[in-house]
């Protein structure tokens, strides 16, 4: 494989932005949903993956409640914890590497996630818009375990671990050695670690998409891989 086959955007090349009590960098917003108020340097979805964005919390700090309709709102923890309020599964918590899905449907939730340590903490934030309008507002959580592959959203009808979807997304936990393959229409996000295809380094913070990859962990590595039909 040679490096032209495959894209590569680091975060650290885009505008830290934010809001409340956060800072980020959106890496991916669909022009389908943003149209012109998409950020400089941004990468479009795949299928109905819209949304990604990579941010760290103040000590302390919170997003504030705020509602959301006809999305569906994944939250994945790579550092730290938060605290979860809002009108599903008030008063939960998402600790290290756990993750969260929040289906507002036409129903629509309301949510605040909040920082409780005097440190920073760092969480990704995934949307994707639903295939059926009007949906009744849910929740799931998972807990992603080294050396482990989880689905957290999407699949088959009638499977219930996730929302069924056309739209996937996996949370891969790789130990130094461990290695997936990742081909087809794709997006990755490497949020913690290090890994290489021969020749093609990876390193936290990339997103990247283009040639079949054979991505292995050089060491511990949290992989976050976006697939569609």
């Amino acid at each position: 494989m040679s490096n032209s086959e495959v894209s590569v955007l680091n975060k650290a090349t885009l505008h830290e932005g934010g809001f409340a009590g956060l800072r980020e960098h959106r890496l991916v917003m669909s022009r389908a949903l943003w149209g012109s108020n998409t950020s400089a340097g941004t990468w479009d979805g795949i299928g109905n993956f819209v949304y990604l964005a990579d941010a760290r919390f103040q000590p302390k700090g919170e997003t504030t409640m705020h509602p959301h309709k006809e999305i569906d709102v994944i939250s994945i923890m790579v550092e730290g914890r938060i605290a979860h309020e809002g009108s599903l599964e008030h008063g939960g918590s998402l600790e290290e590497h756990e993750a969260q899905v929040q289906r507002a449907g036409g129903e629509g939730f309301s949510h605040n996630e909040v920082n409780p340590d005097e440190t920073y903490n760092r969480m990704l934030q995934l949307w994707v818009t639903p295939e059926t309008a009007g949906q009744a507002a849910a929740y799931k959580k998972f807990s992603p375990k080294w050396g482990e592959t989880t689905r957290i959203y999407g699949g088959i009808e009638g499977q219930t671990k996730s929302f069924p979807a056309e739209t996937r997304i996996d949370v891969v936990m790789l130990n130094p050695g461990q290695a997936v393959d990742l081909t087809g229409t794709y997006l990755a996000y490497l949020s913690k670690g290090t890994g290489r295809d021969n020749e093609q380094k990876f390193k936290d913070g990339d997103l990247f998409r283009g040639a079949d990859v054979h991505f292995e962990a050089e060491f511990a590595s949290q992989l976050i891989i976006i697939r569609s039909s």
